[in-house]
């Protein structure tokens, strides 16, 4: 319902996604929705992007996702 706003795509073919950013004065059609993070495995036949679990303690209400990067080690 928010969109996307960015992706990161590891060499291993793991998307990550971030969604959910809301603007001030910007039209959101889920304004109550805290932001998320999703995984897209494309090596999938049929890939399928899955919400990802947030820890406990995180402060998911205000969480608005603008970005997003990865770190391979």
């Amino acid at each position: 319902e928010t969109g996307s706003e960015d992706i990161d795509i590891l060499p291993n073919g793991l998307a990550f996604i971030s969604s959910g950013l809301k603007y001030p004065g910007i039209k959101s059609l889920a304004p109550d929705k805290p932001g998320e993070i999703f995984l897209m495995d494309l090596n999938e036949d049929d890939p399928r992007a899955v919400e990802l679990r947030i820890s406990r303690g995180f402060d998911l209400a205000s969480f608005n996702p603008h970005g997003i990067s990865t770190y391979v080690d």
